[in-house]
């Protein structure tokens, strides 16, 4: 029985063979470049690509080449001019190149599997759109695989190439649906050793919680939750108030078996008087999806442009792009401007009147950033009528409700405010959330509003929230003395490592370049019962480098820091095949 197909990113070893084989097939076989003495071809771009190679044991049998984006240049800019191909200049492509296999193995898999490979390398980085050079006498091959010619051909040699473009998502829903069974006959005979997950999700947005899959989706070992640390969700570390518990453990029975109020109007009563709004600016929702997805569904469709954060939360992406199909564009947070937003930057961007809907998530969720309500009125105010602001805080709990633009959306109809009450309230399991808006648009989305759409026990565990701020404000501002010396005790292990603060119930954690990937170091800390979240997947701008860890009680940090400090340690000793030429970043 012939042995598994192994896929795995290059090492240094791999150099000299990627090399000689580039040597046989471009210049001896195609003639794309002169033949040299060294029997050897070398590329411009060998010190940042990312080479991914498929072998049988011991015997390499092909590879293919990836151009992140952070490298700053394509292959193809030795062909055309940016005026030319102006997509290259578009965030997050990533160019797949020199897709090379040993001619006594074209007739198997290896072929489809590497370009398969860089598909999900690429998808797990955050790569929104590839760009490749197909040969124009295999165009067909690549139209079936859903690449598109962009109407450019270029030489290289005695080989014309044309120029290829897809979508990122649009590729990955076809591996999951009309190249499924193609994909599973694929998986049965592939030993995948990247560090990207081989099959891409079959719907849905990609959120942390994966640490339930050691839980046991199906409830039948809820002891296990003992066991792991879920640092990969931003759940709350502490319980709700006790007058929640109280109330929710009164008569389970009854709050079981017992229809809600239709509307919630006790719910939105106690908000409107705690929040000092009136009650018919609200509406409310069984979660903050809930309220993203009924309010986006009315208001959007396919012609729809839209503005969301990037990095910015997962949710609004999926919404706007997978599920109702609009034109999405996005406003690049900057590392160098400490991942903030710059309010002159946006009003810039939004001066034209051409966006529908703009997205602000306020503290923003990943980056851990918060835009002064100050700046963002200012903005917003500034901004053209016709398009509206929808404003996701989330997270502003950990900062100042004085900070929240629920007031100014009460007045102003282009503005909405969204607000959960998992992350603060600790009620996560329960699902409550509201919005606020001019009293109009609350109107419209109540109407769309299914009744009970609140269950009894959340409606009630809410109310009970809102009673007690002085519980709450005690364990967030402990919430934040637990981040401090997480981060400080994070940062103490390796300095070379990058912890960056954030004003809610996380931090960051971004490695070096050359080393290990995110995604290495969330799974080799799954191995200590620790699930951190990979960033990866929301942005390019984290270069596949980025970890998000949410702040627990002290005995689960301290967990999280040993759990850290022993996946380094594997990592490190691992660190030749993972820092050199050829290591997937």
């Amino acid at each position: 029985m012939a042995r598994a197909l192994t896929l795995r990113s290059a090492t240094p070893g791999d150099m000299p063979w990627i090399h000689e084989l580039r040597h046989r097939v471009y210049a001896e076989e195609l003639g794309q470049h002169a033949p040299n003495a060294q029997g050897r071809l070398v590329d411009g771009l060998d010190g940042d690509n990312v080479y991914l190679v498929a072998a049988r044991g011991a015997e390499r049998v092909g590879f293919v080449s990836v151009t992140p984006p952070w490298v700053g240049r394509y292959g193809l800019d030795k062909y055309l001019t940016r005026a030319e191909l102006p997509l290259l200049d578009e965030a997050d492509v990533f160019e797949v190149r020199l897709l090379t296999v040993e001619p006594h193995a074209r007739s198997g898999a290896a072929g489809g599997l590497l370009m398969y490979a860089a598909l999900r390398w690429i998808a797990s980085r955050g790569g929104r759109r590839v760009v490749a050079m197909g040969r124009a006498d295999l165009i067909g091959m690549y139209r079936a695989a859903g690449l598109r010619p962009v109407g450019r051909t270029v030489r290289s040699g005695a080989v014309a190439f044309d120029v290829l473009t897809a979508d990122v998502a649009e590729l990955s829903r076809g591996a999951a649906g009309r190249h499924a069974a193609t994909v599973a006959r694929l998986a049965a005979g592939v030993d995948w050793r990247l560090d990207a997950p081989f099959a891409p999700r079959p719907d849905g947005c990609e959120h942390g919680g994966a640490s339930f899959t050691a839980i046991g989706a199906d409830f039948r070992t809820l002891e296990r939750r003992h066991e792991v640390v879920a640092a990969d969700v931003l759940d709350a570390w502490f319980p709700p108030a006790p007058g929640v518990r109280a109330v929710l453990a009164e008569d389970a029975g009854w709050l079981a078996r017992t229809s809600p109020p239709t509307g919630a109007e006790g719910l939105l009563a106690e908000l409107a008087a705690v929040r000092g709004l009136p009650p018919e600016t609200l509406a409310v929702g069984a979660g903050s999806s809930d309220l993203i997805f009924r309010a986006f569904g009315r208001w959007l469709t396919p012609t729809s442009r839209v503005l969301l954060l990037d990095p910015g939360y997962g949710e609004y992406a999926h919404v706007t792009e997978r599920v109702i199909g609009c034109r999405v564009d996005r406003f690049r947070l900057r590392p160098e401007e400490g991942w903030r937003i710059d309010p002159a930057r946006l009003s810039a961007v939004t001066a034209d009147g051409s966006y529908d809907l703009v997205v602000v998530v306020n503290p923003n969720n990943p980056t851990g950033r918060h835009a002064p309500a100050a700046e963002l009125r200012a903005v917003i105010s500034a901004a053209p009528e016709r398009t509206r602001w929808w404003i996701d805080e989330a997270y502003l709990g950990y900062v100042d409700p004085a900070e929240s633009l629920a007031p100014f959306a009460a007045r102003d109809p282009r503005v909405v405010v969204c607000t959960s009450m998992s992350k603060t309230y600790a009620l996560s399991g329960v699902r409550a959330a509201y919005l606020v808006a001019e009293a109009d648009t609350a109107a419209e989305l109540r109407r769309w509003t299914p009744p009970w759409v609140v269950g009894l026990p959340a409606q009630l565990a809410a109310v009970a929230a809102l009673r007690d701020p002085a519980y709450y404000t005690g364990v967030l501002r402990r919430t934040h003395e637990l981040r401090r010396r997480l981060a400080a005790d994070l940062a103490a292990v390796d300095a070379s490592v990058t912890v960056g603060e954030s004003v809610a119930n996380f931090l960051t954690l971004t490695l070096p370049q050359g080393g290990a990937s995110a995604a290495s170091l969330v799974a080799e800390c799954r191995r200590h019962g620790v699930f951190l979240r990979d960033l990866s997947p929301l942005s390019s701008s984290y270069e596949g480098r980025t970890v998000r860890v949410a702040v627990r009680d002290t005995g689960e940090n301290a967990r999280i820091v040993d759990a850290y400090r022993a996946a380094l340690g594997e990592l490190h000793a691992d660190s030749p095949a993972l820092s050199g030429a050829g290591a997937a970043r």
